[in-house]
């Protein structure tokens, strides 16, 4: 995972860098909201630590409501760590609502939504 560094030497606990370096990185749109993080065990293994710690990171983070688990979907980072405006959420989970009601599948509905911001009208 991209960002994130453990300093083995610092007082800091391992599972707090992991949740303060995904929190900073969901902060600074490195990690916009919807993006999936990887599961606990390759996260863990990728920064040579115990999968216990990475899963306390991400219990820390999802009890903040910086990110959500989504079962056998993994876990992504919300709106809300992304800094994503309350109104754009509103309006993204209007336009779902809507595109559900007229029988159109995510993936139409997502290449709609490319087609419009490609046609700055």
């Amino acid at each position: 995972m991209t960002g994130i560094h453990i300093d083995h030497d610092s007082a800091v606990a391992p599972y707090e860098q992991v949740r303060l370096g995904i929190a900073a990185l969901a902060a600074a749109g490195v990690y916009p909201a919807g993006h999936k993080l990887p599961p606990v065990r390759a996260l863990a293994t990728d920064l040579g630590l115990a999968a216990n710690t990475v899963a306390r990171a991400y219990r820390e983070l999802e009890q903040a409501g910086l990110v959500e688990t989504r079962g056998r979907a993994g876990t992504v980072i919300t709106a809300r760590a992304a800094h994503t405006p309350a109104e754009a959420q509103a309006a993204a989970r209007t336009y779902v609502t809507k595109i559900h009601a007229l029988g159109i599948t995510d993936e139409q509905a997502v290449d709609l939504i490319r087609a419009a911001l490609s046609d700055p009208r």
